[in-house]
């Protein structure tokens, strides 16, 4: 019985084809449109300008102190922007998708999504080693180049992309608007909770939502990649089945004995050990007629017959020994045994 996850996946109906997205003139245009918007903010701090300035002023603000009463709830929001929880609940709504579905493409593609969020966002952060609002050191100074990791925001990046996928692997349209609205609502309040809390700049929130935006619009060119990816896995998976299907026997060498198949007698798997086979016995003949003699050297069988040992009266070797002939009282000290010289007795008298 198959206990693996594939199981299930082969007893359940096939599901509705879920149509891909594909790269259409409208989302490459969207592409385009927000590559220009990142590349502007980059710009825009690495010249310090106005969008430098706006960053002071909302960090000297101080959002925290001027409604401390929503700090409590908003330490707790900012976690839907981590990477290890919301990967993990996402992780688990797309790999039930995958079991009804039969496929593994929502897991293959939140691999996606999260490896390119991992290697754009993370070169520009160590690139540019931007400081944050509390390790600041010059008043109006755009702190890049400093040790930083904060530009762009990980935790905006990470909620655009983590509950974006959502929206994005949505199996009808009236789902992926509701979706999509969703995903904005929770990355846009992620974003700003940051900014209040501190943590972040406004543009390190800005450039946040443009990078995970770009992972959204650009992930139909990895699709020919994971589809391949699929493939292969699921390939893999039938060579294993059919490796385990099919097991050779063992080997054996000239001369050894024979495997004794399951459920055979004892005594022929002794016969089969000593290189003695018994051949099979005619219909209507007794089973002890029949006696074949075969040696391990592979000597031709001799059978003789015998005849069957009659109804009433027991075969000789299963008889009851019989005690032999003779007394059985111990022999006296003073006889003779027979055909032995008696012993000189002594003369009486004188």
């Amino acid at each position: 019985m198959r206990t693996d996850i594939f199981a299930r996946l082969d007893r359940e109906p096939e599901p509705p084809k879920i149509e891909t997205p594909r790269m259409s003139r409208h989302r490459i245009a969207l592409f385009g449109g927000t590559l220009a918007f990142y590349l502007a903010i980059v710009i825009a701090v690495l010249m310090s300008s106005w969008l430098v300035t706006l960053d002071w002023k909302v960090m000297l603000f101080r959002p925290y102190q001027q409604w401390p009463q929503i700090h409590a709830f908003l330490d707790y929001y900012v976690v839907l922007g981590q990477r290890g929880p919301t990967a993990v609940m996402v992780a688990c709504w797309l790999g039930w998708r995958s079991w009804r579905q039969h496929t593994l493409r929502p897991l293959l593609t939140l691999g996606a999504s999260l490896l390119l969020l991992n290697v754009t966002v993370g070169a520009v952060k160590y690139g540019l080693g931007r400081l944050g609002p509390h390790y600041a050191t010059q008043i109006g100074s755009a702190e890049l180049f400093a040790g930083g990791d904060i530009f762009p925001s990980g935790h905006t990046a990470n909620a655009v992309v983590t509950w974006g996928i959502l929206a994005y692997l949505a199996a009808t349209p009236r789902a992926r608007r509701y979706l999509s609205a969703m995903s904005a609502v929770v990355s846009l309040g992620v974003g700003l909770t940051t900014v209040y809390l501190g943590t972040h700049w406004l543009s390190d929130v800005v450039l946040g939502w443009a990078a995970g935006l770009l992972i959204l619009l650009g992930l139909p060119w990895c699709e020919p990649m994971i589809t391949r990816a699929e493939n292969w896995i699921f390939a893999a998976r039938e060579r294993l089945s059919a490796r385990s299907r099919l097991v050779p026997a063992p080997p054996v060498a000239a001369g050894d004995p024979q495997p004794v198949p399951a459920g055979q007698p004892a005594a022929a798997a002794a016969e089969a050990a000593q290189g003695q086979v018994r051949p099979p016995v005619a219909a209507g003949s007794h089973p002890a007629a029949v006696a074949v003699v075969t040696t391990a050297t592979g000597s031709r069988p001799r059978a003789h017959t015998t005849p069957p040992a009659h109804q009433g009266h027991p075969a000789r070797s299963e008889r009851t020994p019989v005690t032999p002939a003779g007394s059985r009282r111990p022999p006296h000290a003073d006889r003779t045994p027979r055909g032995g010289t008696a012993p000189a007795r002594p003369v009486a008298g004188g």
